[in-house]
């Protein structure tokens, strides 16, 4: 039994069993991948996936028992490294922080600065990932800390505390007819198409119900997480945005204007997550620190260093 026998089973679970990603994302052969996992099965004595023919559709019993265990394993050798590189590299290390597109491009700006300055020798990696791109690669232990927008009930590996809290705005192109409706309302959205986010993110959960609340179907032209995408419809004249008031920076989005709707929508709580069990640098916390100053930090410190108990059989 090796590491990378249960980094394979791990990734097969996270890349929905299709070997050719867990191949790629690991950078080996498709090949290796299959001879790792039947030198492991041979060496248990159990078969740990469902298989039809030659394609992997799932966990046996005895897989998904083992999951847990491999993912304990593989987070507890990653928190060994750390410990190590602190004592190692007082001063310097890496954290990684992914993030939704809406976080890492309008709500990080202020933090990272910050941090950038206080600590020069350690290396901050943002990555831009989706919702469960973002709980995945912190369940795997791949990122440090998550800035994300959507719930984790599906992810009870993860634990969350309150960041920020962002209102739905509403952004026309200049001299758009609805900048002289005052007051807004739901009647005048809808007679225009929409461009918002996708279904599933919190936030557009609170937009679809103030319509159905007033029993109107608005035409959504486009659901997309991309701002640069959806500023660019909203610009050409193609839609009304629909998205987080952070979203709206007006030193740059010049030919766009800023209506005030927070009558009539609902905010939505965005959150900082952590994977249960892991082990943080003291840097990390400060970081947290910096987006969310009124975090207990020795509560967080408290979390993070509890054993996890989740597994990944989720993504299946």
């Amino acid at each position: 039994m090796n590491f990378q026998q249960l980094r394979i089973v791990q990734e097969a679970v996270c890349r929905d069993f299709n070997l050719t990603e867990v191949a790629r994302t690991l950078v080996t052969s498709q090949s290796g991948v299959s001879k790792h996992i039947k030198d492991l099965e041979d060496e248990l004595g159990v078969e740990l996936f469902v298989r039809r023919g030659k394609r992997v559709l799932g966990l046996t019993a005895p897989g998904k028992e083992l999951l847990g265990m491999i993912e304990r394993i593989l987070v507890d050798t990653a928190n060994i490294r750390r410990v190590a590189d602190r004592f190692n590299n007082r001063d310097g290390g890496q954290l990684t922080v992914v993030a939704t597109d809406t976080q890492a491009l309008h709500t990080l700006k202020t933090a990272v600065s910050e941090f950038r300055k206080t600590y020069p020798r350690v290396k901050l990696t943002l990555i831009q990932a989706s919702h469960k791109e973002s709980a995945a690669m912190l369940l795997r232990g791949q990122a440090d800390l998550g800035l994300i927008s959507e719930p984790v009930s599906d992810f009870p590996g993860l634990v969350t505390f309150p960041y920020s809290h962002w209102q739905p705005a509403i952004i026309v192109a200049a001299g758009h007819p609805l900048e002289e409706v005052k007051p807004l309302t739901l009647d005048a959205l809808a007679a225009h198409p929409i461009v918002t986010y996708p279904n599933g993110i919190n936030g557009r959960a609170a937009i679809d119900q103030a319509f159905n609340r007033a029993g109107l179907v608005p035409d959504v032209l486009l659901s997309t997480l991309d701002q640069e995408v959806l500023k660019t419809y909203i610009e050409h004249g193609l839609g009304v945005g629909i998205v987080a008031g952070t979203a709206f920076d007006p030193a740059r989005d010049t030919k766009l204007r800023l209506l005030e709707c927070g009558h009539l929508f609902s905010g939505a709580t965005a959150r900082l997550a952590i994977r249960q069990g892991q082990h943080l640098r003291g840097y990390a916390y400060r970081f947290i620190k910096l987006c969310a100053p009124d975090t207990d930090e020795a509560k967080v410190r408290a979390v993070a260093t509890t054993p996890q108990t989740d597994t990944l059989a989720r993504f299946a």
